[in-house]
């Protein structure tokens, strides 16, 4: 499927220009010493999964991103709410290889999110999609605007076990193995959805 059709079928997702392509594909692998880093994507509101894959999509589009890896989707009840006030959620990570520093790949996820009409108005609240940046290479960093890497990434199983099944040599820089957090906090209130699989962008 080429970017033109992409677009058709999708129109949140914009052609990217073949010149623009071929120079990412390049940054990729010779330019910019490209960084690896990890996103969670949530989504508990409208059709989650195709908004899931949605927003995968979007970030293979992104100049600078290249999707290397989706995780399996996991089911989630809602994180700091009372039991059954809001709809479950599906659960994943992508590994991205990107040129693009943390500012932009954050401005991006924020993009991605506005374009699925992602509403701000609780914490914890329903979404249709979360764009989170759970880490960025071995970066560590308190700016408040992005903390690298996030800050509660370590204790959310949802997190962890698709981190784990994508990378299961995966660690948080400053808080170790992710395989070993996760087994310190179990999987209580997230259920593996084998049914359910992600595409990567083509």
């Amino acid at each position: 499927m080429n970017n033109e059709q992409h677009a058709q079928s999708d129109p949140t997702v914009q052609p990217v220009p073949a010149s623009v392509v071929e120079a990412v594909d390049a940054a990729d692998v010779t330019l910019s010493n490209p960084k690896w880093a990890v996103i969670a994507l949530g989504s508990n509101l409208g059709n989650r999964m195709d908004t899931l894959q949605g927003a995968v999509d979007a970030l293979g589009d992104t100049p600078g991103v290249r999707v290397k890896a989706v995780s399996p989707v996991y089911e989630t009840e809602p994180w700091g709410v009372e039991p059954g006030s809001q709809p479950s959620y599906l659960n994943a990570v992508a590994l991205v290889k990107t040129t693009l520093p943390p500012s932009s790949l954050l401005e991006r996820g924020h993009a991605i999110e506005e374009a699925f009409d992602r509403v701000r108005e609780e914490r914890w609240g329903p979404r249709t999609i979360d764009v989170d940046i759970v880490s960025y290479a071995d970066v560590v960093s308190a700016d408040p605007v992005l903390t690298l890497p996030h800050p509660r990434a370590h204790e959310r199983a949802f997190v962890l076990a698709p981190w784990n099944d994508v990378d299961p040599e995966a660690e948080i820089p400053g808080r170790g193995p992710v395989a070993t957090l996760l087994a310190g906090i179990g999987l209580a209130g997230v259920t593996p959805r084998p049914d359910l699989e992600l595409r990567l962008p083509e």
